[in-house]
């Protein structure tokens, strides 16, 4: 009997990923369960096994192809007395993938088609919104991205307008504002002995998603700095008790306790945006992002519930997220659920910098080197390692005095931690 491996729902929020790897051979007998191929997503490198036994008769995916989730990958020749209760359950998945793709827009054209196969484009023209034929997620797509849907072309079936099309008609409106002359100058061939890599799945999707709330999102950064005499002696005194642990206490580790309690004390930072119902949700729990750059790109795993636990559990855990990140093995489980974010570039360098906000989230915290500069005391100005802090915000949610407050908690936190827990919040 032969039956198909189809791609499972892999992560919360994820549909689509990329095949980096090809675990098996046509003609190969596998097991049940046994990996098959290697998923890269946005969240995570991941290893789809297959559900029964057999003969692998065919191989429909290549290394690099797109994939999305109920795709068929592979064919295999199974025993005939294999568990009916396997048969119903990917009969069960081939319905809901029929149903799935009966609520999904028609697939866009074959360009590799024959000219006479090939849908001629719609015709131009300037319909009602309520007119377009779009699905709601198409529309919601254009009015985050503030683009006027009776503008765009359609390139679906009776001028049917896909989430491409928006895509691609903001890339338009941008080429005609100059940004394309760039990219053509890029594109021709020069002397300079270039090369083209083709983006990574998770580059891809941080380009995009980081220009969507670039462009969505109305960004306010604020910038503090903090003296760090009492933060280096903290560490230096508490390093070792650390160490015993099998952990490494690092400033992040600090800094992603402070936060948690930062975000307790304004909890507007602790919050996401519900733009339809135009209402703010407070968050129960805190859950906190680290930004980590890897050969892969920029990951981000998640420290959940920081402000329970204490500082030495916070410095194992991200000793262990750290090194899962290096190595690949992060699950998607490990990546969802942020509702605040911390990006230290202080161990690369810079003074500053313009962190962007990684939605639903309405706020992220950038860390810069800290530097020596002159601070004054009681004895006058002393060199000092000054910290510097910049958080961006919402302004949606977030006012700018909200801003200053929480980077002024921050900054007393670190200074005097002792006299930020004297301080409310509003």
């Amino acid at each position: 009997m032969q039956k198909e491996i189809r791609i499972p729902e892999i992560a919360e929020n994820v549909s689509e990923g990329t095949i980096t790897g090809i675990l098996v051979r046509k003609g190969e007998t596998i097991k049940a369960d046994q990996d098959v191929v290697e998923v890269e997503t946005d969240k995570a490198a991941v290893e789809v096994p297959s559900p029964f036994g057999g003969t692998v008769e065919e191989i429909l995916v290549s290394e690099g192809d797109e994939v999305s989730v109920g795709q068929a990958i592979m064919k295999v020749e199974t025993d005939e007395e294999a568990d009916e209760e396997a048969d119903e359950d990917a009969d069960g998945d081939r319905e809901a993938e029929s149903r799935k793709e009966s609520r999904e827009e028609p697939a866009e054209r074959d360009e590799t088609a024959a000219p006479s196969e090939q849908k001629a484009p719609a015709a131009p023209s300037t319909p009602s919104a309520p007119d377009v034929p779009a699905s709601p997620a198409t529309r919601r797509l254009a009015r985050e991205l503030g683009v006027d849907i009776t503008e765009v072309e359609g390139s679906g079936d009776g001028g049917r307008i896909s989430a491409e099309d928006v895509k691609g008609h903001v890339r338009d409106v941008q080429s005609r504002g100059g940004r394309a002359a760039g990219g053509e100058a890029a594109r021709r061939p020069g002397g300079g002995g270039e090369r083209r890599e083709e983006m990574t799945r998770v580059r891809a999707l941080t380009a995009e998603r980081t220009t969507t709330s670039w462009q969505t999102i109305p960004h306010v950064t604020q910038h503090e700095e903090a003296e760090l005499t009492a933060m280096e002696e903290f560490i230096e005194r508490t390093a070792p008790r650390v160490e015993k642990s099998g952990g490494k206490l690092t400033l992040t580790a600090v800094l992603t306790k402070l936060a948690a309690t930062a975000l307790r004390v304004y909890p507007r930072f602790n919050a996401s945006l519900d733009e339809e119902a135009a209402a703010i949700i407070y968050h129960s729990r805190v859950a906190i992002g680290i930004a980590a750059d890897t050969d892969r790109g920029l990951l981000v795993p998640v420290i959940r519930d920081p402000d329970q636990k204490s500082v030495t559990s916070i410095a194992l855990e991200l000793g262990e997220l750290a090194r899962a990140a290096r190595e690949g093995d992060l699950g998607p489980d490990q990546m969802q659920g942020a509702t605040f974010t911390i990006s230290n570039l202080g161990g690369i360098g810079g003074t500053s910098f313009t962190p962007i906000i990684l939605p639903p989230q309405v706020g992220i915290l950038g860390v810069a080197r800290a530097a020596t500069r002159p601070v004054h005391t009681r004895r006058g100005f002393e060199p000092r390692e000054v910290l510097p802090l910049s958080l961006s915000y919402d302004h949606r949610v977030i006012d700018g005095a909200d801003g200053a407050r929480f980077t002024g908690w921050l900054k007393t936190a670190i200074e005097d931690p002792f006299t930020a827990m004297m301080q409310g919040g509003r």
